[in-house]
């Protein structure tokens, strides 16, 4: 598994074994037995392989297709599809997004906008207004008097 993810990561990056192995300080040997199976790569050197590569440890070790591996984005990004707004500004939020997220019917969201790149976020409101009150807070340490 981890051995053929790491050639589809590297091919993704169109990186040689040789690169590779000279970012991750072995031998060029060493990254062909990874990929062959013939040999694993320690957790310090799986730590320099998911940083090069911009995954998780799970997603370097886990069981992946060629697919899942082109699909990926970089660490803690994630795309879950294309959707459609409808008449009245309404998006659907994709099922895996929503089980990730923990995004349930009835929640309330917060929508966020960037006026430079024309982006939106939306947010869970409850971590959002957590976040904000903590920012009031640390205002407010540093107003006071000591």
């Amino acid at each position: 598994m981890i051995g053929m993810n790491i050639r589809a990561l590297r091919k993704k990056y169109k990186l040689s074994q040789e690169i590779l192995a000279e970012r991750v300080n072995v031998s060029r040997q060493t990254v062909a037995k990874w990929e062959n199976g013939e040999a694993l790569p320690d957790i310090n050197k799986c730590k320099v392989l998911a940083d090069i590569f911009h995954v998780t440890l799970d997603q370097l070790s886990g069981n992946m297709s060629m697919e899942d591996v082109q699909g990926l984005g970089p660490r803690g990004k994630q795309f879950f599809g294309v959707v459609k707004v409808g008449e009245r500004g309404q998006i659907v939020i994709p099922k895996q997004a929503r089980e990730m997220y923990q995004i349930h019917a009835g929640e309330k969201l917060v929508v966020l906008g960037e006026d430079a790149t024309k982006g939106l976020a939306v947010l869970k409101s409850e971590s959002f207004l957590e976040f904000a009150d903590m920012i009031r807070k640390a205002e407010l340490a540093e107003e006071e008097p000591e």
